[in-house]
């Protein structure tokens, strides 16, 4: 199967306008991507080359490509069945459509807004491209971090006395996020959590989809309890509705020789700067960490 006929059908069996992304993570899901006659390392890059180069080249392209934003692509065969054109624009059909599929970062505003809403705390994305991963293996970040300031709940006398006293104020959380937990992944993106989050006063793997089995479920239990990781269920459909299945362990101690190391990365690393600064003038500047989105917001991306 080529790139161009693996969007095809992928695009004929949906029956909907979707973003690149979309397109190859459902044939991921499929299991159409094995099908390809490719041994590239970025196939999905490959998918949005040549689809692209197919709308601009070829007349005879079945592709089409929307006037919305984000872009999204549909079949010219489907244009009299689920579109119509008014005034240049590309008017799509009301139809309710959960977002197929979506990216781990996709989940990332998702899990800021119920890290402030639940856990008084702001967070911070980790943008794993600025580690040098060679320099200490495979495992090295979580994806996101964050910080609760008691500033905003605490009396300012009750802050001045914490500080003089040396008592640290502060909560740093460590968060590793996966689309989906099932039996088969479950050891692995535990113990990545494991590996990269442990540092933290408290450490969570979040996700949104676990497959409904009670043997995930016992196991999973069981894993949070031996190594004190916590774990999200994200809700996509309402933020509000997020849980926390398992509580993470609060170390009253953080591991400085790991937040050392992480500090490699710049993003972490201007994460530390951020929260000195904020203690430092009691004031938190929140337009340096993850933007918090409306809930209403949040869920349009998904729908």
């Amino acid at each position: 199967m080529t790139f161009l006929e693996l969007a095809e059908k992928v695009l004929l069996e949906t029956q909907v306008p979707m973003r690149m992304a979309e397109i190859w993570e459902y044939a991921i899901q499929k299991e159409y991507d094995k099908e390809l006659n490719s041994s590239g390392k970025t196939p999905w890059k490959t998918l949005d080359a040549q689809m692209y180069s197919s709308m601009k080249h070829d007349k005879n392209t079945p592709f089409i490509k929307t006037n919305t934003k984000p872009k999204k692509i549909y079949l010219r065969s489907a244009q009299s069945v689920e579109t119509i054109i008014d005034k240049n624009e590309l008017v799509i059909e009301q139809k309710e459509l959960k977002k197929i599929n979506y990216l781990e970062k996709d989940l990332h505003p998702i899990l800021t807004y119920f890290a402030f809403s639940h856990l008084r705390c702001y967070t911070k994305t980790i943008n794993h491209s600025k580690s040098n991963k060679k320099e200490f293996g495979k495992w090295v970040h979580p994806d996101m971090v964050g910080c609760y300031f008691p500033l905003e709940d605490w009396k300012p006398e009750v802050n001045e006395l914490s500080n003089t006293t040396g008592y640290s104020t502060i909560k740093i959380y460590s968060f590793e996020l996966k689309r989906k937990i099932t039996l088969a992944n479950l050891r692995e993106v535990f113990f990545q959590t494991v590996s990269n989050s442990t540092w933290a006063n408290e450490s969570y793997l979040v996700t949104v989809e676990i497959s409904e089995d009670d043997e995930l479920l016992n196991e999973l239990k069981r894993l949070s309890s031996s190594f004190g990781i916590g774990v999200i269920k994200l809700n996509i459909k309402n933020p509000e509705n997020c849980e926390i299945l398992f509580p993470s362990k609060v170390s009253e101690n953080l591991d400085w020789e790991t937040i050392n190391k992480l500090t490699m990365n710049e993003d972490f690393s201007d994460f530390l700067k951020r929260i000195n600064n904020d203690l430092n003038t009691k004031e938190i500047r929140k337009e340096w960490y993850d933007k918090i989105i409306e809930k209403e917001v949040l869920i349009s991306a998904f729908y």
